[in-house]
């Protein structure tokens, strides 16, 4: 790990005006979820995991808070559920849609 670089880089963005701050800010929670197709069904996941962003929303709504959560992936960060719950909150009827579309499928498996 690079520990020079990374103070470089805080040490910039602590610089940046509150407009770009805030822009930067949106970037880096855009890129965190990504959809590929053939991965995870081209669904939205969690950075270069197979982690798909219904999958947390759904245990988030069953009752699991970010300790569990991070305790049961521990590849993913808080910065992450951050990136999860912001997705969430501009793609609600796509995630919506699939939780009740893998809920119905648990159904007729079960």
């Amino acid at each position: 790990m690079n520990t020079k670089l990374v103070e470089s880089l805080v040490q910039m963005i602590e610089a940046l005006p509150s407009e770009d701050y805030l822009l930067l800010q949106g970037q880096l929670t855009d890129r965190n979820i990504q959809k590929t197709e053939g991965v995870c069904g081209g669904y939205a996941r969690i950075r270069n995991t197979r982690i798909p962003v219904w999958t947390i929303v759904s245990l988030h709504n069953q009752g699991a808070d970010e300790a569990e959560l991070l305790r049961n992936f521990p590849s993913l960060t808080l910065f992450d559920l951050a990136a999860t719950r912001a997705y969430y909150a501009t793609h609600r009827a796509e995630i919506d849609r699939l939780i009740a579309s893998h809920d119905e499928e648990d159904l007729t498996n079960g």
